[in-house]
């Protein structure tokens, strides 16, 4: 149960540091301040639907296309997200460019918190 809730958080963090990134660093790419949690709470909703929709019509060449499925996801869940006004883009530049930057920061820290954050709950889980 808390490792779940731990991954959850992660999964909500990383959500939140690459959205914020993105608004920083693409002119384009335009975060609502008063929209931003629900931004982070749709945007993680859809890429988590999005990425296992995709996953699972590429299931038998996942590895091949993991990283392809996972821009995908990032792209549609970046879609959605701005259906509900947290996020706006001035144009398709703006938001090919928010999906690569998203997607990088995701895997970077969802790979540093696999890495280093994860194995920590394990360990007390084990203790037990």
């Amino acid at each position: 149960m808390v490792r779940t809730l731990v991954n959850l958080a992660i999964f909500l963090a990383t959500a939140a540091i690459a959205l914020l990134l993105a608004s920083l660093l693409i002119p384009g790419f335009h975060l609502d301040p008063a929209g931003f949690v629900v931004a982070i709470l749709v945007f993680a909703i859809a890429q988590a639907l999005v990425e296992w929709l995709v996953r699972s019509i590429f299931h038998r060449s996942a590895p091949t296309v993991a990283g392809i499925a996972g821009l995908i996801s990032t792209f549609l869940a970046l879609w959605i997200t701005s259906l509900f006004g947290g996020v706006k883009f001035d144009g398709i530049g703006a938001w090919i460019l928010a999906t690569v930057v998203v997607w990088l920061i995701t895997a970077i820290l969802g790979w540093v918190a696999a890495k280093f954050i994860s194995p920590r709950f394990d360990r007390s889980a084990a203790r037990r």
